[in-house]
């Protein structure tokens, strides 16, 4: 069976309208031939078979009306109009060559249409590497910050306290508690900043806990060198990100 499809998936398809058109055949004439055809495929192959070559389908007339006709795939077409005249199976020949030829991607007509879609590609691929270049960049702005860390993690085996940490990466105070809560790395308890629990697993932070002077009990915690290692790098990460975005627009 041929069965060609078009590009979205659906087959292709010629009405019997259009056949009656091209042949110059009364349609009524066109679907009674169509009837015939679509017999002879139930009685070859299968019913179901024989709606995949002839499917019934309805068209609306200039006045509003919904009347029947036939969808006929390749092979029912070229078998309907084997038996009309050589001029009439050119006509649908040609018609299904058209059909064809709108699902073929176009091919550029001169040297110089297919010069231009070259420079159009190279363009593009030339866009391509400077978006390249402007996101490698952006992180290897924002490296010599990890690196920093890095080095101070290396020397370093206590943990930190907020402050700390803010003047260790220089952050202003506001600015990495809203980071912090963004990602859901702490959390506000009794107005103090309580890492997620996830977080202390990790071990990126240690939570001493006790009981105050005044017989309050407190939660005191702290990012370990390892917290604020993998802070810096989410925070590298969060300003590169930035900077494509900015450099995108």
């Amino acid at each position: 069976m041929n069965q060609l499809t078009a590009a979205g998936g659906m087959p292709i398809t010629m009405t019997s309208r259009e056949i009656a058109e091209l042949c110059d055949k009364r349609h009524d004439n066109v679907m009674a031939d169509c009837r015939k055809l679509a017999d002879f495929y139930a009685e070859t192959y299968s019913p179901e078979k024989s709606g995949q070559f002839v499917k019934s389908s309805t068209y609306t007339d200039s006045t509003g009306r919904e009347l029947p006709c036939f969808e006929l795939n390749k092979q029912a077409c070229l078998d309907l109009v084997t038996g009309y005249s050589l001029p009439h199976r050119h006509a649908v020949n040609k018609r299904w060559q058209e059909l064809e030829a709108q699902q073929a991607p176009a091919l550029p007509a001169t040297y110089l249409d297919a010069l231009r879609a070259h420079l159009a590609s190279e363009e593009k691929a030339a866009a391509l590497a400077i978006e390249v270049q402007k996101k490698e960049q952006a992180l290897v702005e924002a490296a010599p910050k990890v690196e920093f860390v890095e080095r101070y993690v290396q020397a370093s085996s206590g943990a930190l306290g907020f402050r700390q940490v803010c003047k260790t990466l220089c952050l202003n105070e506001k600015w990495l508690a809203e980071f912090l809560e963004l990602r859901q790395i702490m959390y506000r308890l009794g107005g103090k900043l309580t890492p997620y629990q996830q977080h202390i697993q990790a071990g990126r932070f240690e939570v001493k806990t006790g009981v105050s002077d005044g017989g309050y009990g407190y939660v005191q915690p702290k990012f370990t060198p390892k917290g604020v290692q993998w802070l810096a790098a989410e925070i590298a990460k969060h300003h590169a990100a930035k900077q494509m975005k900015a450099l995108a627009a």
